[in-house]
């Protein structure tokens, strides 16, 4: 928040949305850091539209211990926007977890981008998060909004994923392509969450909208990739790792293409409200070690049979997320459609506690940023790394929008004033990777190698 705005909001953040599926793991992850000695989270409230529903999510979050008295409980409807202003004017940041942002998430947004109230959530959905950016950009950049999306699973992991396999292409090599890939595991059956799955029907659903806006808009710089991207195959053995890998049409490309356009725009980072010398210098030597390369994100399985469900659920949303028909099945009946993955019921705390994630990052480059010039397009170096950790929706997720939050609270100066930008360019030059590793996801180089002929 620009500190021209609100002068005295009463809480340091709200959560609104707190007693949904995942809004209530939000809720016990930040209350880990509430009044403890070195955090900035000093005050904060959850809000929702039943106090009574908001009340129990505290009393779970809480346990085994009593809800804190100190917590309050706050009225707001997505439906009524004059509930949001009052809520931009109570508190310096609002963490959104009311989902789908595409139907709930733009008139919060509005009345953040209005007010300089900051705002994060962990949408996943791209149309969402470009039209945010096309609609509200200029007004939240005026008021010291400063909006971010994205800031769970989707896509905190993929963008620190990238920067940190960009940063270990030490000169004189260079990354020509990073691509993810993404093993989700677990010791018992684990359903999706709900939510998720709708907000994958109407992505589908909104695909077309998506083209539309982009080729409304005018169009930006690309960023200056080494090489040309490589055409690799939909369905991969990918012996490196031991897995099958299918492509995935995936919100993480979108949002890390987005941070690459920015930097692209800005080389040096996005300058912060009041930086000091140090933490300008610190920022421009992150940002200028990192490379930009081709990026995609593939999703695996030990067997082929894995491969043939994530096949099955692509092809049932293509579709059917096409018709209002389609679309009612698809959600009216999710555990068929999706074989058992997504259930409306959400998974148990058991099963959340039993899943954990890999992302693999396997970057190919040139061990000489010469060799390109010289006419050799053929990759002559490869660099693994991977991120692991707990599971993404319910545990991850949390994990990584609080500490975000916690960053724009206590690091507010050195963040740029305002706008509407992606995770990575926000908070990749600050101590966002430390501080994942520090509540339990790992980044591992694995291996750097010559590919052999």
């Amino acid at each position: 928040m620009d500190p021209t705005q609100n002068p005295n909001p009463v809480y340091d953040i709200v959560i609104l949305g707190a007693s949904g599926f995942t809004g209530k793991y939000v809720v016990r992850e930040a209350l880990k850091f509430l009044q403890t000695p070195s955090s900035p989270l000093k005050s904060l409230a959850l809000a929702g539209r039943n106090p009574t529903r908001l009340t129990q999510s505290l009393e779970w979050a809480s346990r085994p211990n009593p809800p804190p008295s100190s917590v309050d409980i706050l009225t707001a409807d997505t439906s009524d926007p004059d509930s949001l202003r009052r809520l931009c004017t109570q508190t310096k940041l609002i963490l959104n977890c009311v989902g789908p942002f595409r139907i709930h998430g733009d008139p919060v947004v509005a009345a953040c981008a209005d007010s300089g109230c900051d705002y994060l959530d962990i949408s996943g959905e791209p149309e969402f998060m470009e039209r945010m950016e096309a609609k509200y950009h200029e007004r939240a950049q005026e008021t010291g909004s400063l909006i971010v999306s994205a800031c769970g699973f989707d896509s905190i992991p993929a963008e620190l994923g990238l920067l940190f396999n960009s940063k270990q292409w030490e000169p004189p090599s260079v990354p020509n392509q990073i691509e993810a890939y993404l093993a989700l595991e677990s010791t018992k059956k684990i359903a999706g969450n709900f939510g998720t799955y709708e907000s994958a029907v109407l992505g589908v659903a909104s695909a077309e909208k998506l083209k539309e806006l982009r080729r409304s808009r005018p169009r930006k710089p690309r960023p200056s990739i080494h090489g040309p991207p490589a055409k690799g195959p939909t369905l991969e053995n990918q012996k490196k790792i031991g897995l099958w890998a299918l492509k995935l049409p995936s919100a993480d490309a979108v949002v890390v293409r987005r941070t690459l356009t920015t930097l692209t725009e800005k080389p040096h980072g996005l300058p912060g409200l009041n930086e000091s010398p140090d933490q300008i210098q610190k920022r421009e030597a992150f940002w200028s070690a990192i490379k930009p390369a081709h990026f995609g994100v593939k999703i695996t399985s030990k067997s082929l049979f894995g491969i043939f469900r994530y096949v099955t659920l692509g092809v049932s949303l293509g579709l059917l997320s096409k018709f209002s028909f389609g679309r009612w099945l698809l959600l009216k009946f999710p555990s068929v459609f999706s074989l058992g993955w997504f259930q409306k019921k959400g998974p148990s705390e058991e099963e959340v506690e039993s899943a954990t994630f890999k992302m693999w990052f396997i970057g190919r480059g040139y061990s000489e940023e010469s060799l390109v010039s010289e006419g050799k397009t053929k990759p002559d170096m490869e660099i693994i790394t991977r991120i692991s950790g707990p599971e993404i929706g319910y545990i991850t997720t949390p994990i990584a929008l609080v500490q975000c939050g916690l960053i724009v609270l206590g690091q507010r100066e050195s963040l740029v004033k305002g706008g509407v930008y992606t995770p990575g360019i926000v908070f990749g030059s600050t101590d966002i990777q430390q501080r994942l590793e520090d509540n339990g996801i790992s980044f591992e180089v694995i291996s750097k190698n010559k590919i052999q002929d």
